[in-house]
């Protein structure tokens, strides 16, 4: 069994385990993206104990502040609901789904200048054996750019499992400090964080995804735990986007976007900003990855 950099939800999903919906956003696409701007955010679920310990139960403030900025996973799942290649360009199972091979991307460095590689991944798997990878017999590394994966019993997907939000990499020989201060290889690198109340992120120079994804200078995460206050934020212009569950906040919906519908709303957009056609659904703000994919209009 083989697995790309592309792989057809149709198959992935045959389960129907995966709610990876879409919907249009109704927000026409721009042809030709621009790199400029800061990208506001207001969130709930910020906790003056939060730290970028993937172990926690993170919040949406600090899981959008975490895969969707300083971290990446090793799949992703697109807006269009197909998995592609982070971390990882490509995945090979055996016939029974239940030893895989993953080959890492090359020449991606973390934000304190180490080269990732495999052991990276084996360090941060260890982090979830008795949890989200309870079921993995063995995790080992073939060399720098391979990892073997051998499952307890066989699952097809597998590479599906790697794009949860908390299963972000970490480098193996810095974790702690990358835990505490945020040390990823991610879009943006942290420039200021204090829990439970700001996130201030920074665009790193270069980076694999450029190009594709990373179009804000900065983006900043503000918490804020009441709805009014975040819809008051909103329209006012102190954000460009407030994590809302209904409209009922919301006086005035002239120039705001419902994500990623009206009836099944989590959040309100300003026109401002630039959306694709399509944004995941599968978690609020773009599956959480509204740094990466969103730029000004």
């Amino acid at each position: 069994m083989t697995r790309r950099s592309h792989m057809d939800r149709r198959a992935l999903f045959a389960t129907g385990a995966a709610a990876a919906l879409l919907a249009a956003t109704g927000v026409s696409a721009q042809a030709s993206p621009a790199r400029r701007g800061r990208l506001r955010a207001a969130l709930s679920g910020a906790r003056r104990t939060d730290s970028f310990d993937a172990r926690q139960d993170h919040g949406l403030f600090m899981q959008v502040a975490m895969v969707g900025a300083v971290f990446d996973t090793l799949t992703e799942v697109a807006a269009d609901g197909t998995l592609h290649g982070e971390l990882s360009t490509a995945w090979e199972g055996d016939a029974r789904a239940q030893v895989w091979t993953l080959t890492l991307r090359e020449n991606v460095d973390f934000h304190d200048g180490t080269r990732f590689s495999a052991q990276d991944v084996v360090a941060s798997f260890d982090l979830h054996r008795q949890t989200l990878l309870a079921d993995v017999a063995r995790v080992s590394v073939l060399d720098a750019q391979r990892v073997l994966v051998e499952l307890h019993e066989g699952d097809p997907h597998f590479p599906y499992r790697l794009s949860d939000p908390r299963l972000v990499i970490y480098p193996a020989g810095n974790m702690a400090v990358a835990m505490s201060d945020g040390i990823g290889t991610g879009l943006y690198r942290v420039q200021r964080f204090q829990p439970g109340r700001h996130f201030l992120g920074q665009r790193v120079a270069q980076h694999y995804k450029d190009g594709r994804a990373g179009w804000f200078d900065t983006v900043e995460l503000v918490a804020l735990s009441s709805s009014a206050v975040r819809a008051e934020a909103l329209r006012d212009n102190y954000v460009d986007a407030a994590e809302l569950s209904d409209t009922s906040d919301l006086a005035d919906l002239s120039g705001i976007t419902l994500l990623p519908e009206t009836v099944s709303m989590t959040a309100a957009v300003s026109e401002r900003l630039a959306l694709p056609h399509h944004t995941g659904s599968r978690w609020p703000l773009d599956n959480l990855r509204a740094a990466e994919r969103w730029w000004m209009a």
